[in-house]
């Protein structure tokens, strides 16, 4: 951004991973350590309660793994996501009971057919905290070695396990960096609210509108101690970043990673005010290609009462002068 001298701003890419999202972390994590604990073996077929990223993912390493892996999906799941599930080689089905028991529906059909239940909110932070490879947090810092700034001032995510949120905070705290980590929460999420207000079972009872990112109650996953800052961000708020990555920077990414920037600006807005200098990092989790009939079309934004055009403003204005009036 021409006004931001001093500072630089960092997008580290998770749509290059192989499903396209950076669920494909979490997913290849839980995998292994089924497989090493024997809850998976020759032929266990694998359910998960999702028609999201997740989904995806899993269809894959159960097809590398030979298993039949089923998605029950809200009846609402779009089209390109079951497609996808399909070509990764798995199947899925509408679940019968609404999107707030689907967990359930899911866990007693795993049950029913001696199959395993990939309990993606319960299990994914374990998963990858017992993860023996390179972390989403060793790839940050190893990918910004000879950068003017290699250790950056912030780091901002979103949360919907909290998985990766809770690796990176743990990184930075093992390795004694000072970088700050941020969460960005969209609206109707209990995230923002449970960590202002500190109760752990804070519930919203209603779902996220970004993909991906925001829960309607706090996941077992989600660890407020490694956070430094939770930064609420409206739905129009991610939906113009997202469009401005993809007209002004010709990044195509997904909603979240609107929210993502639009944190991350408000984060830059304040080292800018106080003098300060160095690098930030926002992570982009998963490109722009499912959502060109949802978050990408008029029709459907406007459908929803948002107004992303105030925001986009706010943006272009950040860009060209530095100037942050959003707060």
């Amino acid at each position: 951004m021409p006004a931001l001298e001093g500072i630089e701003i960092y997008l580290k890419d998770e749509s290059t991973l192989p499903t396209g999202s950076m669920k494909y972390r979490l997913v290849r994590a839980m995998f292994c350590q089924a497989v090493a604990d024997g809850a998976i073996r020759a032929g266990t077929p694998v359910f998960a309660a999702t028609g999201g990223a997740v989904a995806v993912a899993g269809a894959l390493f159960a097809k590398l793994l030979d298993v039949p892996f089923t998605a029950v999906v809200p009846a609402k799941t779009p089209a390109e996501v079951l497609d996808r599930i399909e070509r990764e080689g798995g199947q899925w089905q509408v679940a019968e009971q609404p999107p707030a028991a689907i967990q359930e529906e899911t866990r007693a059909l795993a049950a029913r057919y001696g199959g395993y239940f990939l309990d993606h909110f319960t299990d994914a932070e374990r998963a990858v905290a017992g993860w023996d490879g390179p972390t989403i947090a060793d790839e940050i810092f190893g990918q910004l070695e000879g950068e003017p700034n290699p250790v950056p001032e912030w780091i901002t995510t979103g949360a919907g396990t909290g998985a990766t949120s809770a690796a990176i905070g743990r990184h930075l705290r093992r390795h004694g960096h000072l970088t700050r980590l941020a969460v960005v929460d969209p609206e109707n999420s209990a995230y923002f609210p449970a960590w202002a207000s500190g109760c752990d079972d804070y519930t919203t009872g209603m779902p996220s509108r970004i993909p991906g990112i925001g829960r309607p109650r706090i996941e077992p996953g989600f660890l407020p101690t490694v956070i430094d800052l939770v930064i609420p961000v409206p739905d129009a708020a991610s939906i113009a970043a997202m469009r401005w990555l993809r007209s002004t920077v010709g990044i195509e990414a997904g909603p979240s990673t609107g929210t993502n920037l639009w944190g991350l600006c408000h984060l830059v807005s304040r080292m800018r005010a106080a003098g300060g200098q160095g690098s930030v990092v926002a992570l982009i989790g998963d490109g722009a290609e499912f959502y060109r009939l949802t978050h990408l079309s008029a029709e459907w934004v406007r459908a929803r009462g948002l107004d992303p055009a105030p925001y986009e403003a706010e943006l272009e204005c950040f860009a060209r002068t530095g100037e942050w009036s959003a707060g």
